[in-house]
């Protein structure tokens, strides 16, 4: 297990994980349109994947400009998620909206005024 580490095959093993990840979800949106949309999962996952390649890169000693390289990747594909997600109004509230009638603790509920025994 120790040369799987040094030799960064353990990394090479994940990615092969990552990429049957990919194609399943992938054939799963293609058949029933639902799951994540591909851009997004694309994203998502090349992130994850460049900073894996990042270690991988620093398991087999390669230059740092290697290793940064691939983190620079994994903030790059990490943009194309997030930006987006940040750009949908859907997404900033998690599809949820204040209501007025809504049930909970605000300044008018008997609750929020309540004072505890002395």
């Amino acid at each position: 297990m120790a040369a799987w580490f040094a030799s960064g095959r353990i990394v090479d093993a994940i990615l092969v994980l990552v990429a049957i990840e990919a194609i399943v979800l992938l054939a799963l949106r293609h058949r029933t349109s639902r799951g994540p949309a591909p851009l997004a999962l694309l994203c998502n996952l090349g992130s994850g994947v460049a900073l894996m390649l990042a270690v991988r890169a620093a398991l087999v000693q390669a230059p740092w400009p290697v290793v940064a390289g691939w983190m620079l990747a994994s903030l790059v594909a990490h943009l194309g998620d997030l930006v987006p997600r940040l750009r949908s109004r859907e997404h900033l509230t998690l599809g949820r909206t204040a209501q007025a009638s809504a049930t909970g603790t605000s300044v008018s509920a008997g609750a929020f005024n309540a004072r505890p025994p002395s």
